[in-house]
């Protein structure tokens, strides 16, 4: 990575004040959702960019995303997947949490859809919106992708890639970045495999990086420092995965923004630079 990209990056965490926006009361059918929007640093309207929290629920880590998405110009809005109040304390309380969404797609899909339905109807929000996610928000984003949500972009960092919905031929329009820890024990070469197969068969378009070295939560400094516990903050993958995330943002959500609307939008075409194998796979 480049000394200007990493000087980037850092003035991303500095120029942002911690947790600049606010909660954002909401709803999914009776269900109350608390989320956190912060508004983007550029003149309205702008594109959104929706953050989908790890398995204990939204809490200051997506919050501080949100905060600095918004210092590059997003509406940023981290959403509740579990309902105002759910934060679970412990891994088993949130492996049940996360298990209720995963265990049914179409919950978790409408779940999603609730904050792009919200997202359209906001006056300070462009046409254009995007769903990025971490470890189980991951795995969510890419249920909405698989959806068929009406999604510019979607990036799942460290996210489960299995599904008990695959998506159908044709059905994901929104193009995917996919970055996740080479040496993950919790999404093992196996999952991997079976999530390159499917996206192919969909027609997606994926842009898939595997990072060398890393384990699983690798963006989290959080998760410690040990990658024989199977879940590590390794610094590297953190700053290189969100710059290539940033650059893919503004290419799929400012830039086609920015286009007259009666110009027509580039088709998304499929990934060009497969290795072997016809494998998705790039690593740094």
């Amino acid at each position: 990575m480049s000394l200007r990209a990493f000087c980037f990056f850092l003035l991303c965490l500095t120029a942002t004040p911690a947790l600049a926006g606010e909660p954002l009361l909401y709803k999914d059918g009776d269900v109350t959702l608390e989320g956190y929007f912060a508004h983007s640093s550029a003149p309205a309207p702008a594109p959104v960019v929706l953050i989908i929290h790890q398995w204990k629920g939204l809490g200051d880590y997506e919050k501080s995303r949100a905060d600095m998405l918004a210092a590059q110009g997003y509406n940023a809005f981290a959403i509740d997947m579990y309902g105002q109040g759910v934060r679970p304390q412990t891994q088993e309380e949130a492996a049940r949490q996360a298990g209720i969404y995963k265990n049914n797609p179409q919950l978790a899909r409408q779940r999603v859809g609730a904050a792009i339905d919200l997202a359209k109807s906001m006056s300070s929000a462009g046409p254009q919106i995007a769903a990025i996610g971490y470890c189980f928000g991951g795995t969510m984003a890419l249920e909405a992708a698989r959806s068929g949500a009406d999604l510019a972009a979607v990036v799942s960092f460290h996210g489960g890639l299995s599904t008990k919905a695959p998506a159908a031929a044709g059905a994901i329009a929104a193009p995917i970045m996919i970055h996740h820890g080479a040496d993950d024990p919790f999404v093992p070469p196996a999952e991997v495999a079976g999530f390159e197969q499917e996206m192919t068969a969909a027609g997606a378009q994926i842009t898939f990086y595997a990072y060398k070295g890393a384990v699983h939560s690798f963006t989290e400094k959080t998760a410690g420092n040990d990658p024989t516990k199977g879940a590590a903050y390794n610094e590297e993958a953190d700053i290189l995965s969100w710059q290539r995330s940033l650059s893919f943002l503004e290419r799929h959500l400012k830039n086609r923004a920015d286009m007259p609307e009666n110009e027509e939008k580039p088709a998304p075409t499929p990934m060009t630079e497969p290795p072997a194998a016809e494998s998705l796979t790039k690593t740094p």
